[in-house]
């Protein structure tokens, strides 16, 4: 069975994460799992320093960094398993049955990509430990997953609030077709009224695009308000959402070559940035 997993670090969007992992396994009946990873700067691998013995060197100074460094290592993996402990104490707290977790040493994409089979929906923070007062920072690691894994991945702000109304950005590219048909079958958005908001100029062949989306969701039992507005795809997204109250929204992720994105910026990096909710994206 798949799993949502969810990526925690020493960072304040921890409890977030948390939160929202906990609402996702519950609405989708699926097991929880919390993933931990130590990278090269919080656990380093042992060195051999005695080519370093030189100018200005002494064996034992060169001994006593490598025993700081063990003990740095081992520090850090005992604050992990705490976390991962408290974690999981909070997802049960939350209703969540036998919520596992995992550690590992190494790159975190590296990681998920190992795992990929087991994700169901990947739970990760906007910015990581490092990007806390960063503003509209992205977490260094953020970005690298959501290129690379073909997974489902939900990344969420630094507050945890139960979404109530959802928002599809569609464009009837094969990307958001799929958006719209996971969210009429999955349990996650059960009950929710859903907004399906398409960016451009209103002509017939949009309409015709539109009304299968809401035709399609509509089949699956909910609630559907759908609609084109002319403008730049993040401005009218964010201001949509202001407008209508909406918790979370769902939409493609990087449909542009990196050339394009380039030259032109890139909607999904720009809507992480500004967005002050949840994104499910998409690849």
């Amino acid at each position: 069975m798949t799993h949502v997993i969810a990526c925690i670090d020493g960072s304040s969007i921890t409890l977030a994460v948390c939160d929202y992992a906990a609402w996702a396994s519950r609405k989708m009946d699926a097991p929880l799992e919390f993933l931990h990873v130590l990278g090269k700067s919080e656990y380093p691998v042992p060195a051999d320093l005695s080519g370093n013995i030189g100018l200005g060197s002494r064996e034992h100074l060169l001994q006593e960094l490598a025993e700081l460094d063990e003990k740095r290592g081992k520090l850090a993996l005992e604050q992990g398993w705490l976390m991962l402990n408290e974690a999981k104490a909070r997802a049960m707290a939350d209703g969540v049955v036998s919520p596992t977790s995992r550690q590992r040493h190494g790159e975190l994409v590296d990681t998920l990509i190992e795992f990929e089979h087991d994700i169901r929906l990947l739970v990760m923070g906007r910015q990581g430990e490092h990007g806390d007062s960063a503003g509209e920072h992205i977490g260094s690691h953020l970005e690298n997953v959501v290129r690379t894994l073909h997974r489902p991945i939900l990344v969420i702000p630094t507050d945890y609030s139960e979404p109530q109304r959802i928002l599809v950005a569609f464009d009837d590219s094969a990307t958001t077709r799929k958006a719209v048909e996971m969210v009429a079958r999955s349990p996650l958005f059960r009950g929710l009224p859903c907004h399906v908001v398409m960016v451009g100029a209103d002509k017939a062949e949009a309409r015709e695009q539109l009304d299968w989306a809401r035709t399609t969701l509509e089949e699956s039992g909910f609630e559907v308000t759908a609609s084109i507005h002319a403008g730049q795809v993040e401005e009218v997204l964010c201001g949509y959402r202001t407008e209508h109250a909406i918790d979370l929204i769902v939409m493609g992720a990087y449909g542009h070559s990196k050339i394009r994105e380039f030259l032109v910026g890139s909607t999904t990096t720009q809507l992480i940035r500004q967005a002050k909710l949840p994104l499910l994206l998409l690849r």
